[in-house]
């Protein structure tokens, strides 16, 4: 159950992104989990291609599969104090949410800033009727400035997604691992220039309204053989749940029955798979 208390930070985060467009949460987690996921993903990091086939025009390295890469990360997408807030902004748009991806992005040296962005723009979502999407930005390494911070425009969003001038400056939302910073998918943003000598890595987790395609495809990066070692609504988070009575069902029914450890992974497709369904609450009643 929601205990007062959680309920009533989440609620003040929540205000603070209607008002502002963005909130800083200070010490969310331990510094100490944050350095073991920046452990556990070093590898990967090390592995992974740059954006451009020229790393000096854009030095920067995304991964995924961040909830098998890192399953610690798994705390940081069921963080109840955020889920909870992003649960009240997103309520409004759509019965369930789900989520958007949860990426790792490795800013080298000498990256050049963004070109300042809506993130609900690639759904084409700017009626202002409601949000589409909360991102949360975890810092893996110190963020500052001067190291490619992410800069939000305080006040852009909403209403005024529909502005076609910039009318302010971005300012850069400096933290320490274990902050996280939360923004709504109106609001303008970008990353900042990395002029430090040192890579600023971190973790993007996005929220998005669960009738959405989300940015990762959740499906191919947690299989059911992956997700059925989920927490529930951890695997309602990845998608597998219906959305009202029948998006993205699977056979007339909800995905979440390809979780049940007695069901065989597979079927002969000339018969109609049998399986118990397991009820997945909506979003606004995930942790409750």
């Amino acid at each position: 159950m929601f205990t007062e208390p959680l309920c009533r930070e989440a609620g003040r985060i929540s205000t603070e992104l209607i008002e502002t467009g963005y909130c800083v949460l200070r010490g969310a987690v331990a510094s100490g989990a944050i350095a073991a996921i920046d452990h556990d993903l070093g590898p990967h990091f090390a592995a992974a291609p740059f954006e451009s086939l020229d790393p000096e025009m854009h030095p920067a390295q995304r991964i995924g599969r961040l909830l098998v890469r890192a399953p610690a990360t798994q705390q940081l997408v069921r963080h109840r104090i955020i889920l909870k807030a992003v649960e009240d902004i997103l309520v409004h748009g759509s019965d369930t949410i789900q989520l958007n991806l949860a990426e790792g992005v490795a800013r080298h040296p000498c990256e050049r800033p963004g070109i300042p962005f809506r993130d609900q723009l690639m759904w084409r979502g700017a009626d202002n009727r409601f949000e589409y999407l909360v991102n949360v930005i975890w810092p893996l390494t110190p963020s500052c400035a001067h190291n490619g911070a992410v800069h939000v425009w305080p006040g852009s969003h909403g209403s005024h997604d529909l502005e076609p001038a910039i009318r302010s400056m971005g300012i850069p939302v400096e933290m320490e691992p274990g902050d996280a910073l939360l923004f709504l998918g109106s609001t303008l943003h970008n990353a900042g220039a990395n002029s430090s000598d040192h890579i600023n890595r971190s973790i993007t987790i996005g929220y998005c309204l669960g009738w959405l395609k989300p940015t990762e495809n959740q499906w191919l990066a947690y299989p059911p053989e992956v997700a059925r070692n989920f927490a529930p609504e951890l695997s309602a988070l990845v998608g597998y749940r219906r959305h009202f009575a029948y998006l993205g069902n699977f056979e007339g029914r909800c995905p979440s029955g390809l979780l049940d450890k007695h069901w065989a992974a597979e079927f002969d497709l000339g018969e109609v798979p049998h399986f118990e369904t397991t009820p997945i609450p909506a979003a606004r009643r995930l942790l409750s």
